[in-house]
């Protein structure tokens, strides 16, 4: 039976790249049949990743048949996958983020989950000398989820492992490191053909502060007007997207990558409270408010959340 290998809902560029790389691996390295999978559309700089080494979109799919065997990678949030997924046979977790609990599987699996900037990284590590028989495309796409995850290593999640994966794929592919990220950062940052929705749900993870539900949205870009030109109607659409989602506020952080800083847009009365709260500022009755430094959801936003 194939293995199904799949991340989170909101694909980005290491929830598109790692299930191909790890499918990989397990039908080329492994022997076993495997086939990657996505819960819902690449933002464009996955988009651009897939095109740029020539990579097939994995199919999107929105339910797995109950015992299908699964390998969970860049994620371990019962909330960010299919529903039902409880009810699979999940045989491997490969993950970078914090242990969320509610995975429940038919025996004892394999769990990796490490302190890095990006869930490649780890699966570089986990393949040791057969990291070498990748052939060029997977190297790219693993190089790609790294300059993602780390932003180029401005993230304060980037350790010396995801530097040093980086370097020695960067070498082996003859890519310069720099020149590659621009341009992958200049495919995220065109977001014109997405609708405001898409754009909140595009690269977002659902997290509770107390008894309160915020879906919390990033959009990481290198010319952050495009998207705040549109605050208006971003605003608005809040409202509209947290009641599709059961969430009771969607919180939107604009992350300028060149400036390392995220402008987070202050629709109402609670956004303002949880922005004074959690990173010690004064909106006063501004509907943006700009955080110098804060560029990473997972260290820098989502644990300092509070009201």
């Amino acid at each position: 039976m194939t293995t199904l290998v799949f991340g989170h809902k909101s694909p980005d560029t290491d929830s598109t790249g790692s299930p191909l790389i790890w499918a990989w691996y397990l039908n080329e390295v492994m022997g076993e049949t495997a086939s990657a999978r996505l819960l819902g559309e690449p933002n464009t700089e996955a988009a651009f990743v897939l095109e740029r080494w020539n990579l097939d979109k994995p199919e999107i799919i929105s339910e797995v048949a109950p015992g299908t065997p699964v390998v969970i990678v860049d994620t371990n949030n019962p909330a960010e996958l299919p529903e039902g997924i409880n009810a699979t046979d999940i045989q491997a977790i490969i993950d970078h983020h914090k242990l969320v609990g509610g995975l429940e599987t038919k025996g004892p699996i394999d769990i990796t989950i490490r302190p890095v900037a990006c869930t490649a990284t780890i699966m570089h590590d986990l393949m040791g000398a057969d990291a070498a028989k990748m052939p060029e495309a997977i190297k790219g796409a693993m190089l790609s989820c790294i300059l993602s995850d780390t932003l180029e290593f401005r993230s304060p999640t980037t350790t010396q492992a995801d530097r040093d994966v980086v370097a020695a794929l960067a070498s082996d592919l003859g890519i310069d490191v720099g020149d590659y990220a621009a341009e992958m950062f200049a495919a995220k940052s065109d977001v014109s053909r997405f609708s405001d929705a898409e754009l909140l749900r595009m690269d977002s993870k659902e997290y509770a502060v107390g008894d309160t539900k915020f879906r919390v949205s990033v959009l990481e870009t290198t010319s952050p007007d495009t998207v705040l030109d549109r605050k208006a109607s971003l605003m608005e659409s809040m409202k509209a997207v947290a009641e599709e989602d059961g969430v009771d506020q969607v919180l939107l952080f604009v992350v300028d990558i060149l400036n390392e800083e995220s402008t987070m847009l202050i629709p109402n009365a609670l956004t303002r409270q949880v922005a004074e709260k959690s990173f010690a500022t004064v909106c006063g009755d501004a509907d943006t408010v700009v955080l110098p430094g804060v560029v990473s959801r997972k260290k820098q936003i989502i644990p300092n959340l509070a009201m």
